[in-house]
């Protein structure tokens, strides 16, 4: 049993880790040739970020950074809780509150991600039709979506033994 409480705790700190840099790094949809990259935040080119994205004043990206930032602060006081209830709980309870913490950070990448897809990433709105692709903060940002739902199950069903 300790091994599967410290094999969660590993992979809940992982999710935030890769939450937070997902949301920080601009690297959501990238050139080709590898020599562009546009994120949340800025758009970058060769080695320099410029602070204008070309739709920064609409409303669903600042959703999507709204949510995704959510997302990072509901997934470390999910950690906090889980870590609190691990030395306060008695055996035999559940780690309900963890869990429902972490599937509210679970819904918040959801919405986010989902956002930014439906917006940004089919490249209508962006004028990215050809030479760009995914990149890494935006397949990060969905593997932590799947982390963080499996995390928020196995907390409502862990049992402290």
């Amino acid at each position: 049993m300790l091994v599967l409480l410290a094999g969660i705790f590993v992979v809940h700190i992982a999710t935030v880790i890769m939450l937070f840099v997902c949301t920080i790094a601009n690297v959501w949809v990238v050139s080709s040739a590898g020599n562009a990259s546009v994120g949340l935040w800025n758009n970058c080119t060769n080695t320099f970020c410029n602070e204008t994205l070309l739709y920064a004043t609409e409303d669903a990206l600042k959703t999507v950074q709204a949510f995704m930032i959510l997302s990072i602060i509901f997934s470390a006081i999910s950690l906090l809780v889980f870590v609190f209830q691990l030395f306060t709980m008695e055996k035999g309870n559940r780690f309900f509150l963890s869990g429902a913490t972490m599937l509210v950070c679970w819904l918040c990448v959801l919405v986010g991600v989902s956002i930014y897809t439906n917006h940004y990433a089919n490249g209508l709105v962006n004028n990215y039709q050809s030479g760009y692709h995914h990149g890494y903060s935006y397949i990060l940002a969905w593997i932590c979506f799947c982390f963080s739902f499996i995390i928020g199950v196995l907390y409502l069903v862990l049992r402290k033994k």
